[in-house]
């Protein structure tokens, strides 16, 4: 049979998936949902403790107490959210060996080094946002103050190690494998792999848009119910600005990325541009699917894909089909890699123009903006920014597929063969669930006690009552 007929195409991919072992689905169905609910909490972090830290030094420069209450109690939700983080990426971290023993056992002494790395910034997370939390009123305030700074920076540092980790899976270096076995690492290879910088400050940025969009949504939302105190307007303005300020960054980030993409990953570009044929003015493809080989449904701009990878339309992009038969993914997943792309691609736009929005509304009045279409783009941006943050990483993952680590080990030859993964991912399902409706529980009764000015005992031998734990006054 022809190999360019559709009908050999779906043969082959029916074919592919008949002989898949028995727990990829199950495999990838949990590491799906386990990535996704955890890369959620990521951004709080990782950037909800920055914010904090300007509300604390904006209270102690300018001897704002509303600041500085903000920034009190943004500690406590940080550390309710690091720990729900902690239960998660720590079931993560045994999934790895559980799940994708051909991964851990055959390139273990590579990819395991980034998460060594990232185990030591969590412990230095977690040990100075303790300091920090009891530090309240014990301390003297810029030494209180300097204590949050780790906690920031080792955030971000255990974000790195963990990009520092996929960006290998992508663009893997810094080994030598003889006999199929890995004889050699640099570690530093390893970690500042070809895909490190670019990925790293993609998620930096994006866990800065989606913690200040996400903090702002809550005030927002407070205001559009008439509490338009100057602690709501300062709990609005704050994450607003840093999010705002991240927002037109990440375009120019990602947009390198992509081009990245196209020079050193020309599968996943293909998938991304929904391109079954190599070829020069290429159009760029809006919504659509691949059905047998033949993108259909979307809305094609002339010259644009060409335009955008290579500044030129005669710029030649390769297709799906420069991608040899044995590794080449099913329709279904160039599919869901390009639906992915452009949601995270139009989602990122919404929230430029609600960022220059509300650029615009500061220049002209240099006050925090009360409109209530305003306020309602606001409060539904926090929403909206996890939906970005989600295909976006739906786009990087699902787009290695049919690779986990790119050229050198297949997903079928990384997933275990052995037990019935079901149960397991029917118990995790359930931890996470536990931990997740725990946490927002909590959350939920230290707003009840905030809305009441009462401060005191939100977390377990916390901070003791002081005068930052009186009621709000309203203005």
């Amino acid at each position: 049979m022809d190999p360019s007929n559709p009908a050999y195409s779906a043969m082959s991919q029916i074919l592919a998936i008949a002989s898949e072992p028995s727990q990829m689905l199950p495999a990838r169905e949990q590491m799906a949902f386990t990535l996704g609910f955890h890369i959620i909490l990521v951004p709080f972090g990782v950037a909800f403790t920055f914010l904090m830290l300007v509300a604390n030094f904006r209270g102690l420069r300018r001897n704002d107490r509303q600041a500085m209450l903000l920034a009190q109690r943004w500690s406590k939700v940080a550390a309710v959210l690091i720990a729900v983080g902690a239960v998660t990426g720590t079931v993560l971290s045994f999934e790895l060996g559980i799940l994708w023993p051909g991964l851990m056992g055959k390139y273990g002494s590579a990819f395991g080094f980034p998460f060594a790395i990232e185990g030591l910034f969590f412990f230095l997370e977690a040990i100075f946002m303790a300091v920090y939390i009891y530090g309240w009123e014990r301390l003297s305030p810029w030494a209180h103050f300097l204590t949050g700074i780790p906690v920031t920076l080792a955030s971000i540092g255990g974000a790195g190690a963990v990009i520092a980790a996929n960006g290998w899976m992508n663009q893997p270096g810094g080994i030598v494998v003889r006999g199929g076995r890995v004889v050699d690492v640099s570690p530093v290879k390893v970690f500042f792999n070809g895909a490190f910088w670019l990925e790293f400050l993609h998620i930096l940025l994006a866990a800065y848009i989606v913690a200040g969009f996400t903090v702002a949504g809550v005030y927002a939302a407070g205001m559009l119910k008439g509490r338009s105190d100057r602690y709501h307007r300062l709990g609005l303005l704050i994450p607003l600005t840093v999010a705002s300020i991240a927002m037109p960054l990440q375009f120019i980030v990602g947009d390198t990325i992509a081009r990245q993409v196209f020079d050193e990953e020309p599968a996943k570009f293909a998938a991304i541009e929904i391109l079954p044929k190599t070829g020069d003015h290429v159009p760029e493809t809006l919504g659509g699917v691949l059905i047998d080989g033949k993108a259909r449904y979307g809305i094609q701009l002339p010259d644009i894909a060409s335009v955008l990878a290579g500044f030129t339309p005669s710029t030649r992009i390769k297709g799906i089909d420069a991608i040899p038969s044995a590794v080449r993914p099913a329709d279904a997943v160039v599919s869901v890699v390009h639906l992915a792309f452009d949601v995270m691609v139009g989602t990122a736009s919404a929230l430029l123009l609600l960022a220059a929005w509300f650029g615009l509304l500061w220049w002209r009045r240099r006050d925090v903006p009360t409109s209530r279409w305003f306020l309602r783009a606001c409060a539904v941006a926090g929403l909206v920014s996890i939906v970005a943050l989600e295909s976006g990483w739906v786009t990087t993952e699902v787009g290695r597929q049919p690779w986990t680590v790119v050229g050198l080990l297949l997903t079928r030859d990384a997933v275990t063969t052995t037990g019935n993964l079901w149960p397991f991912f029917g118990a995790v399902v359930a931890i996470y669930l536990a931990v997740g409706v725990t946490g927002v529980l909590v959350l939920r009764s230290m707003r009840r006690r905030w809305a009441k000015g009462d401060d005191a005992n939100d977390v377990p031998y916390g901070p003791e009552s002081s005068p930052l734990n009186q009621p709000v006054t309203r203005s």
